[in-house]
């Protein structure tokens, strides 16, 4: 099945890829590898957004599901740069930075839904190497940021 097919079959509706917001590109290519910059969450399709911190704001579910939304940006902005998702060779690696309260300690657990995604779309080409780190604050109070990194094919 091809990943355009996949992603309808899902329900998921990518949005348009955003513009970044400051002085940096969304998207490095090096060789057959690309660099996205890190991405918060898109809002659902239901126009829901989720915002704050995990542990104080937010539940791990509630978490799972910005990741999820995360993923869904990522994809967008592939989309954006690739123009076909059918050149992504492989995820190398997602970065999770988890906007956590101190006494949160699971940024793992919500960071899945960002790989269940990827994993989901892409099948074995998704499963990747992951780092996922709670932190003080994020940007316009997200609850995630995820960059990654994907090889690419011409």
């Amino acid at each position: 099945m091809s990943i355009e097919a996949k992603i309808k079959e899902l329900g998921i509706v990518l949005p348009n890829s955003p513009a970044p917001v400051a002085n940096y590109l969304p998207v490095v290519r090096t060789g057959n590898l690309i660099y996205l910059s890190g991405m918060g969450p898109a809002p659902s399709l239901d126009g829901k957004e989720f915002l704050g911190k995990l542990g104080k704001d937010l539940s791990i579910e509630e978490g799972y599901q910005a990741a999820r939304l995360t993923g869904i940006n990522i994809l967008a902005r592939l989309q954006g740069y690739l123009s076909d998702l059918e050149k992504v060779s492989r995820i190398v690696k997602v970065l999770s930075m988890v906007n956590a309260s101190p006494d949160f300690f699971d940024p793992p657990a919500v960071t899945n839904g960002c790989s269940d995604l990827v994993v989901e779309v892409f099948g074995d080409k998704g499963k990747h190497a992951r780092s996922a780190i709670g932190v003080a604050s994020l940007p316009n109070n997200w609850p995630i940021e995820i960059e990654i990194i994907a090889e690419i094919s011409d």
